[in-house]
């Protein structure tokens, strides 16, 4: 450490005026070290009042950087009486610094303008508009979105907390589970063959009284396969009934037995030629079952038409069923397009203003204008069912237990122009 040095500080006479000037210059100093700078600034200060005495008090003097890591003490003041039963709205605020003194106005002297109104200030409006776009709110007015699950939230079955995000997954991935045009690829079967192998998988369904995913899930394992191996005409009828098979086993609490399915096929196959087939079809499709078939997004989409009735539910069901008979369907839209489409034209059939609402487009993702295509199709294989050589959907949707909805009046709208 540096030894410091002893500095002859001039000593100021006796007296009044003197002594004043001695306690103003104590006062600003406190109790700061006397560092090489800071006593040269006394001295100027001294000489610059004329002060030119010889009597030498002596001081340490620390040189600059030892005096900054010295801790510095506060000095106890003294506050007279008067000072403190002064008024503070009248005292003067005072920086005290090295260079001078700075005095500046209190603030309870200062009038403010009267009836001055809040300006937000740019930073705050470009952080709101921020959090607006970061949040995806819309300055405009929109329709409300009805919350379809809110009254699921007890029900742990219907999954709300997932179901969204269940549903983005069924989107991003539904392109994994579906099929393009494969018919080229099959020499010794064609679309109609096609379209009636699924004609009467529909009544097969409907006699062991199946449920619906398992009839969509059935012709998802068989545009599958058709999609991965070639197979003759003779195979076609026993790669449907072994599909049948599988998804009655995926999808239902007490599924068919394999003999029963001999005796509809009329004894055509033996069970052991089923169960081989199905062994073959798990293996080909890598036994990938769990996927979005148009059913998963049917269910969804009828709920979010808000309260639907079932003439609506089963006029979706009826031009769903007719886009997966006929081929071209399924070949040029997806599934969750498919179910969509049926929505839009089932409202538009029976005339349930509006058709597509704000709830509708939120949960599939589609526009009318994106479903529009899809949805004139549907309604044009209404408006030839009645004439059309397969009639397994046309029957099955004019009982009465399905609301007779195949004969109501095609939407018009959607009919082309003769």
């Amino acid at each position: 450490m540096e030894e410091a040095k002893p500095v002859v500080v001039p000593q100021q006479p006796k007296g009044g005026d003197a002594l004043r000037r001695d306690r103003r210059v104590l006062q600003d100093i406190g109790n700061r070290p006397i560092t090489r700078s800071f006593h040269a600034q006394l001295i100027a200060k001294g000489q610059e009042k004329g002060v030119n005495d010889v009597n030498p008090v002596v001081l340490p003097v620390l040189d600059d950087k030892l005096a900054l890591n010295r801790k510095r003490v506060p000095a106890k003041k003294v506050v007279p009486r008067k000072e403190i039963d002064k008024p503070k709205s009248d005292a003067v605020v005072v920086i005290s610094s090295d260079e001078g003194e700075e005095k500046m106005k209190p603030v309870n002297q200062c009038k403010l303008e009267e009836g001055r109104k809040e300006v937000k200030t740019l930073t705050s409006i470009l952080t709101a508009r921020s959090k607006a776009m970061a949040l995806g709110v819309n300055i405009k007015p929109k329709a409300k979105i009805v919350e379809i699950d809110s009254a699921d939230v007890n029900d742990e079955l219907a999954v709300v907390e997932y179901i969204d995000d269940l549903y983005k997954f069924y989107k991003l991935t539904e392109d994994d589970s579906r099929v393009h045009d494969y018919m080229d690829s099959q020499p010794d079967i064609n679309t109609k063959m096609r379209s009636i192998l699924i004609d009467w998988l529909i009544d097969v369904h409907r006699k062991f009284e199946l449920m619906p995913e398992t009839f969509y899930l059935t012709v998802n394992i068989i545009d599958r396969y058709l999609s991965k191996k070639i197979i003759s005409r003779r195979e076609l009828q026993l790669i449907g009934i072994s599909s049948m098979v599988i998804a009655s086993k995926y999808e239902e609490i007490w599924a068919p037995q394999v003999n029963d399915f001999v005796c509809l096929s009329d004894y055509a196959y033996t069970s052991d030629q089923i169960l081989r087939m199905e062994k073959a079809i798990l293996g080909k499709l890598e036994w990938y079952l769990t996927v979005p078939t148009p059913y998963v997004f049917l269910s969804r989409y009828i709920k979010a038409s808000v309260s639907p009735d079932e003439e609506t539910k089963n006029m979706v069901f009826f031009l769903a069923e007719l886009g997966i008979l006929h081929y071209p369907t399924i070949i040029l839209y997806s599934p969750s397009m498919i179910s969509a489409a049926a929505v839009y034209a089932a409202r538009y059939t029976l005339n349930k203003n509006p058709f597509w609402t704000e709830t509708l487009k939120h949960h599939t993702g589609y526009s009318e204008d994106q479903l529009r295509d899809c949805a004139k199709l549907l309604v044009g294989l209404h408006l030839n069912a009645a004439e059309s050589k397969l009639q397994a959907v046309y029957r099955k949707f004019s009982r009465p237990d399905y609301g007779a909805v195949a004969l109501s009046v095609p939407a018009k709208s959607f009919q082309p122009s003769s």
